[in-house]
């Protein structure tokens, strides 16, 4: 139970119900908050929320804190239909001492908060775990202060980036010359946080409301060591993390089917846990008859009977694995150790263990890519259908997108993308291989997203209303552009911020803040990627 005076704080998601608590970084969040007597926290999603914090104060605000976890760039504008909702202005700087701080976190926040900063009071970057007690402890220290005070004790938290101690200078031509402090004492940079525990995250709510219903969800790794030049769940969150397996998975995978039968592992490269073939020998057990065990992304050269065995044994239909492309040359440009073989091998075993489908990632529109390229990747999922009869395949395929903080984050998104997801459709559907692309047309505004500064912010506050149609973005920006005067307040060209590729001297919105990885490591990354012919 909350104590008295406990810090009145609501965690938003900018997704429904059943959406949100199924992202398992939120429900880490949310249990952090709620583990301590002196947060009064309540949830938050688009078609709920627990009860309001009932009651008046006759002194300071009706709410402390304001949080949001965002791992979407699409979900960014939701954001500020959730400040209205709450009565909370939703530009920083108009707010005032009886407002609460508004702050967020998530990957999306952590690679670039740029273009949504101008509406948080501060970002965290980086594990929660470390971050949130921190910031919650400085919170109540300084709860008293006026709130310019309160901020620029916040900005001393490491990891905590507070936008508004920050300015961008511009040059006469509209360029980004660098983000700075506004203030003596405020740190130059702020550097994302690294947890460095034991043990990672498992579900604290289990519900058959979920996407996922009634399952229990185990962090098995963090980051992935394969180093993809594109990757921001590799680049971001390094380095890799795996908790041990009789100190750390298996008490967690205890904890959640002591309430459910419905067992997810998570990570972006779950087999590459030096432990995993003990983990599954471990769920092989008679005991876990009636459980069953999903497992996210698999790399496919990790594939082996025993996996397809037990997987299938345990409730599994198929396997997921990223190929990226059908074209070895690519695959070496994008730095996936993956041989062809390795694929072929990966859906064979699934089929000799009793899985039914294959399920296969891959992009389009990657750096140096050409339509040969894309060509293979159809030519190799028509090769797998006739290798493996009976298995069930099917191709999810996105358009390459540039993140901050990957060594692919200076390169534009390729129009002719476009055309190459078409020419899979048309080469892979009429052989009853099922193909799930991603609408290119989001792809671009993600990479408007993911690549903007701050001067994007009026945009996304202009989208409101019509966000969910790619015309509502284009006519925003028209109309953010044409009612600007200064550099300061222009846009740039959509065309610069969304193809164009970057010189790597170049000062990127996100420069102030640091990933895991010196710009210098990236710039070699990139040279070594753009260099396979």
């Amino acid at each position: 139970m909350p104590e008295a005076g406990a810090l009145r704080t609501v965690l938003a998601f900018p997704s429904t119900y059943s959406v949100g608590i199924t992202s398992l970084g939120y429900q880490v969040v949310w249990a952090t908050l709620a583990r301590r007597a002196d947060v009064d926290v309540r949830r938050l999603f688009t078609d709920q929320g627990d009860p309001p914090h009932g009651g008046s104060r006759s002194r300071g605000p009706a709410l402390d804190l304001f949080g949001l976890s965002l791992s979407w760039e699409l979900d960014g504008p939701v954001l500020l239909d959730l400040l209205e909702q709450q009565r909370i202005p939703i530009w920083a700087a108009e707010r005032g001492d009886r407002d609460p701080i508004v702050f967020g976190g998530g990957p999306v926040l952590t690679a670039n908060p740029e273009p949504l900063a101008p509406f948080f009071d501060a970002v965290l970057l980086g594990d929660g775990e470390l971050l949130l007690p921190a910031f919650v402890d400085a919170v109540q220290e300084h709860r008293g202060a006026p709130r310019a005070e309160r901020l620029r004790q916040l900005a001393q938290v490491p990891g905590v980036y507070v936008p508004s101690l920050y300015a961008p200078r511009y040059g006469s031509e509209g360029e980004l010359l660098g983000v700075e402090p506004t203030e003596a004492g405020i740190p130059a940079t702020v550097a994302k946080q690294t947890w460095r525990g034991n043990t990672l995250s498992h579900s604290t709510v289990i519900t058959p409301e979920a996407a996922w219903p009634s399952i229990h969800m185990v962090e098995v790794v963090r980051s992935c060591p394969e180093l993809c030049r594109f990757c921001l769940a590799s680049y971001l969150t390094l380095p890799f993390r795996t908790p041990s397996l009789d100190d750390g998975l298996i008490p967690a995978v205890e904890k959640g089917l002591a309430a459910t039968q419905r067992l997810g592992l998570l990570g972006a490269s779950v087999t590459q846990h030096p432990q995993f073939a003990d983990l599954l020998s471990w769920l092989d057990q008679d005991r876990f008859d009636d459980t069953r065990v999903s497992v996210s992304s698999v790399r496919a050269a990790t594939v082996t009977p025993e996996l397809g065995r037990i997987l299938a044994k345990r409730g599994s239909k198929s396997l997921t694995i990223a190929i990226e492309s059908g074209s070895e040359r690519m695959r070496q440009v994008v730095n996936k150790k993956l041989a062809t073989e390795e694929i072929y091998a990966a859906a064979r075993y699934a089929k000799e263990g009793g899985l039914t489908g294959l399920k296969l990632y891959g992009m389009v529109g990657l750096p140096t890519e050409e339509e040969t390229d894309v060509e293979a990747t159809a030519a190799l999922l028509l090769a797998l259908k006739k290798a493996t009869p009976g298995l069930r395949l099917s191709l999810g395929v996105s358009t390459f997108v540039p993140k901050a903080h990957t060594p692919f984050q200076w390169q534009g998104v390729r129009p002719e993308a476009e055309k190459r997801l078409k020419l899979l459709a048309k080469r892979l559907k009429p052989k009853g291989i099922e193909l799930r692309p991603e609408s290119y047309g989001w792809s671009v505004i993600q990479a408007l997203l993911s690549r903007s500064d701050r001067r994007l912010a009026p945009v996304i506050a202009a989208a409101r209303g019509r966000h969910e149609s790619l015309g509502g973005w284009k006519q925003a920006y028209r109309a953010v552009v044409e009612s600007s005067h200064t550099p300061s307040e222009t846009p740039p060209a959509w065309e610069e911020v969304v193809h164009a590729s970057w010189s790597a001297e170049r000062v990127l919105p996100w420069q102030h803040l640091e990933g895991p990885l010196p710009v210098k490591t990236l710039v070699s990354h990139q040279a070594e990627a753009l260099s396979q012919t």
